[in-house]
């Protein structure tokens, strides 16, 4: 009898991060449920969550799975990196022709941003000045000039805020400013952490000229604070995912917007 052919690494990833989905939507599931839902036995199912949790995208307990808490999924940067990946690469190389040599750009800890890392080492002179850990590193490997902005940690989110982070964003005058958002509804902006809408209003503050990098998941959402609208922003450059009710609000405001095809010119 031929032994059965393993399934892909690509392939088991897929219904991983399937499961995930399954659980934050649905809620504490139980293991067994989880397992006659996707057609595999209770031994691999087993298998595919003590991987989500050892990464802490989802806890396992007495055979159950169990979401984390909204606020986390929101905000935590293991969540983030793995969703609209590319929508996300689109949206940075419809940005990457307004970025100009010799810039300073600000860059905060938005997950939507890190497709740019590769690409901003290829212009002239750029300086990169951003509270993010994650996207420091991807730009340093890279190769482009950075400034980490440093103060309190958040480990959930590999990044910086506080006091010190918008007093030395105050003395920094920047080019551009590169930014996403955790919510938008009807050009309003969301984000569920107050130390984070400070960090994102001082770079707001700090430079000449700010473009949002919004893919579509984001729309249609709201969050504990509100910071502003996409008024701040000399243009919105979203995928075509985005609703079109999202788009008619945004374009209301007077704000130019970029529609761009996830399937076009990754990076």
């Amino acid at each position: 009898m031929a032994a059965r052919t393993r399934s892909s690494q690509a392939a088991v990833e897929e219904r991983r991060q399937a499961v995930l989905r399954h659980v934050v939507e649905h809620g504490e599931t139980r293991i067994d449920e989880l397992a006659d839902h996707f057609g595999v036995s209770l031994m691999t199912m087993h298998r595919d969550l003590d991987d989500l949790a050892q990464r802490s995208l989802l806890r396992k307990e007495r055979g159950r799975a169990v979401p984390y808490p909204a606020v986390t999924m929101e905000t935590a940067t293991r969540f983030r990196e793995s969703t609209a990946l590319s929508a996300k690469a689109a949206v940075c190389h419809a940005a990457l022709g307004r970025v100009r040599p010799g810039s300073t750009v600000l860059m905060d800890d938005s997950t939507t941003l890190f497709p740019l890392a590769p690409a901003l080492a290829e212009l002239d002179r750029i300086t990169v000045v951003t509270n993010s850990v994650g996207l420091a590193q991807r730009l340093g490997s890279a190769g482009v000039e950075v400034t980490l902005l440093g103060g309190r940690y958040h480990g959930d989110f590999n990044s910086c805020t506080g006091p010190e982070v918008t007093r030395t964003l105050s003395r920094i005058r920047a080019d551009l400013a590169l930014m996403s958002a955790t919510a938008v509804l009807s050009g309003q902006l969301f984000h569920p952490l107050r130390e984070y809408v400070e960090v994102k209003l001082a770079m707001l503050a700090s430079a000449e000229r700010a473009l949002l990098l919004v893919d579509h998941s984001k729309f249609g959402k709201t969050a504990t604070h509100a910071y502003g609208t996409v008024t701040d922003y000399e243009a919105v450059i979203t995928d075509t995912g985005t609703p079109e009710t999202e788009i008619a609000a945004l374009e209301s405001l007077g704000v130019p917007v970029e529609r761009v095809d996830p399937g076009d010119h990754p990076l």
